[in-house]
């Protein structure tokens, strides 16, 4: 359980900048590839979770493209370790979080950021400073369902990372290990239950997050 949220809160944490930024892309600009970028994005939702796996490890194992030069010039290996499977769980969670911060980038009127552009704020300024505060529930919800999916994750994780107890073993991962034990069954059970709660109150907590914030800014 303690990997789960460790895991998870560093998949959330280290993939929401980028989210933000490529949720901004599809919603505001217009670019060539700009539909290749949104289904590569949602990818991972349609791909069996284990293709992404297998794909995660051909490119960041030891003998990938990206994992070979990653261990030869800087000493970092995510195959078979933890932080492997913070890379499978920022995937797999990735398009949730983006879909959630971009329909909130798409309900703000875009000639408010107009506006400020025509005062003289530059384009970061406008951002931070009048798109930013609006799209925040749409940014909290997005990433409270990437935290919650980051946990749930496993077909990705196993490919990638394997099941290794006190490693690599997230809370799917033990599910699926005691299932396969004679007797297993009852800590299976505790654990599936552990889930549903986890999973529940993740998407309770985005819903009543993003309702107040909404409010606050509203002033309501």
């Amino acid at each position: 359980m303690a990997l789960s949220l460790r895991v998870s809160f560093w998949a959330t944490l280290l993939s929401l900048p980028l989210g933000v930024f490529v949720a901004y892309a599809l919603a505001r600009w217009q670019f060539w590839g700009k539909h290749l970028l949104n289904g590569l994005v949602h990818l991972p939702l349609i791909l069996p979770p284990v293709v992404t796996g297998y794909l995660l490890l051909l490119t960041f194992g030891r003998k990938g493209l990206v994992g070979q030069f990653l261990d030869d010039w800087f000493g970092i290996v995510l195959a078979f370790r933890w932080t492997g499977a913070v890379l499978a769980a920022a995937v797999m969670a990735f398009p949730l979080m983006v879909r959630a911060i971009r329909l909130a980038i798409e309900a703000v009127d875009p000639k408010l950021e107009e506006a400020a552009s025509t005062l003289g704020a530059p384009r970061l300024w406008v951002f931070a400073t009048v798109t930013l505060p609006l799209i925040l529930p749409g940014i909290v919800a997005g990433a409270i369902l990437a935290f919650a999916k980051a946990m749930g994750e496993f077909g990705a994780t196993i490919t990638f990372v394997s099941n290794i107890p006190g490693q690599t073993q997230t809370l799917p991962s033990a599910i699926y290990a005691f299932l396969q034990v004679p007797g297993g069954d009852g800590q299976a059970f505790r654990l599936v239950v552990v889930a549903i709660v986890v999973a529940m109150a993740a998407l309770l907590l985005a819903e009543w997050v993003s309702r107040a914030i909404a409010k606050r800014i509203s002033g309501r």
